[in-house]
């Protein structure tokens, strides 16, 4: 299993960026797949989860409004959409799945929110 992020880098507050994570190794479209962040000090928090059924999404509060977890399974890649991005948003953003109770994490792409 592997995922590679890719999409981060310097932003004005209230930019947009859009992430990309593509997985391979495994069955993309059988998981889901979530994005987590991780300020250097803090422990890593979950951000958005794209399963599976139906195109069903769930956001924490700190994502609702601003980010879209989107994916395609033809490309295996999920997506995070981030707009109205704010100084606290900067942190390290990695991709997830769980497969068979085994943890799988990308490296992870940084994400800079400043003037």
């Amino acid at each position: 299993v592997q995922l590679v992020e890719s999409g981060g880098g310097l932003v004005q507050p209230g930019g947009s960026l859009r992430l990309s994570c593509v997985a391979s190794g495994f069955t993309f479209s059988r998981y889901a797949m979530s994005w987590y962040r991780q300020v250097s000090g803090k422990e890593r928090e979950l951000v958005a989860v794209s399963f599976t059924s139906a195109g069903s999404t769930y956001y924490t509060n700190s994502a609702k409004d601003r980010f879209t977890i989107s994916r395609d399974n033809a490309k295996n890649t999920v997506y995070l959409e981030m707009n109205s991005l704010k100084s606290e948003d900067t942190a390290a953003y990695y991709c997830y799945t769980t497969i068979s109770g085994n943890h799988y994490w990308g490296q992870g792409t940084q994400v800079t929110v400043s003037t």
